[in-house]
């Protein structure tokens, strides 16, 4: 029996993306991603709780196996991807004070209150 789930904007961009470059259906394409994952997982060479402890800094990247490591890089890149709430302090500090918040497409430093380029 088929069922729906939401994913996020996020994640459905990117399976938009990889199931128009390997010709499959959305559904289809997260079901192979699904079988993937679970072999990786029962495979004998993974293992999450010590992915978990390379994304919390807790052993060296170089101590997992490839498998291990092209999912911490996933985990990873998710991470970075999203601001920790002292970095969202922070920004939100700067754009108070009028001091640059970001960079524009060419590079250019931002600010918030003027709306002008440093």
């Amino acid at each position: 029996m088929a069922q729906s789930i939401k994913l996020g904007d996020d994640l459905m961009k990117i399976v938009r993306r990889e199931s128009e470059l390997q010709s499959r259906s959305l559904a289809g394409q997260i079901a192979h991603w699904v079988r993937i994952g679970r072999a990786i997982e029962k495979s004998g060479n993974f293992d999450h709780a010590r992915i978990t402890a390379a994304l919390a800094g807790e052993i060296e990247t170089t101590a997992l196996t490839d498998e291990e490591k092209d999912v911490w890089l996933d985990g990873f890149v998710e991470k970075m991807g999203q601001a920790s709430p002292e970095e969202e302090a922070f920004f939100a500090q700067r754009r108070q004070l009028g001091r640059g918040v970001g960079l524009d497409e060419g590079g250019n430093l931002v600010h918030e209150k003027a709306g002008r380029k440093a």
